[in-house]
């Protein structure tokens, strides 16, 4: 079941659903706003092919890390795939799940900020990892601390917790 607003707000005052910083105002009527971190990955061009099978791992030399100070933007070209993460650190309960959703406002502009892995697994502590895609013709500049997605709530029938190697992620 969906939490709505006063839903949300009872979860957080009993710690089933932390997020850090909160604020109030970002709380909407089935949603939280999370806002863009400053921490990015970009794939790094190869004139090899990239051979996909089984259970896919990736070398850690296959993105190029970077940071942006919150004055800096981030540019993504028209078709490109950049890996970013929220500002705010998720930690839910046994209870809870959540789902990573776009803004409308920005996909109209041909940003997608989350493109297969939406679900946020019960027991997780950490910043969620954004797969966000430029659709558009052109460049688009994003600017950390930008809304950028919301996150739903979702309560459990039953307890699940999950135990992952991305638990307590920090990093995109």
């Amino acid at each position: 079941m969906v939490l709505a607003q006063p839903e949300i707000f009872k979860a957080i005052q009993k710690k089933q659903i932390q997020i850090q910083p909160f604020s109030p105002e970002l709380v909407g009527s089935c949603s939280v706003d999370f806002r863009l971190g400053n921490h990015f990955k970009r794939i790094k061009k190869r004139k090899t092919h990239l051979h996909i099978t089984g259970n896919p791992h990736y070398k850690d030399d296959f993105h190029q890390e970077f940071n942006l100070k919150d004055d800096e933007y981030l540019k993504i070209n028209p078709n490109e795939l950049v890996l970013g993460v929220t500002h705010e650190k998720l930690t839910l309960d046994d209870r809870h799940c959540a789902f990573i959703e776009g803004r409308s406002r920005l996909a109209r502009l041909g940003l997608l900020v989350h493109v297969s892995s939406s679900l946020i697994q019960p027991g997780v502590s950490n910043h969620q990892v954004l797969e966000i895609v430029n659709l558009s013709p052109q460049p688009l500049y994003l600017q950390p601390k930008t809304i950028i997605c919301q996150i739903v709530f979702d309560e459990l029938k039953g307890r699940a917790h999950y135990a992952g190697r991305f638990r307590h992620q920090t990093k995109a």
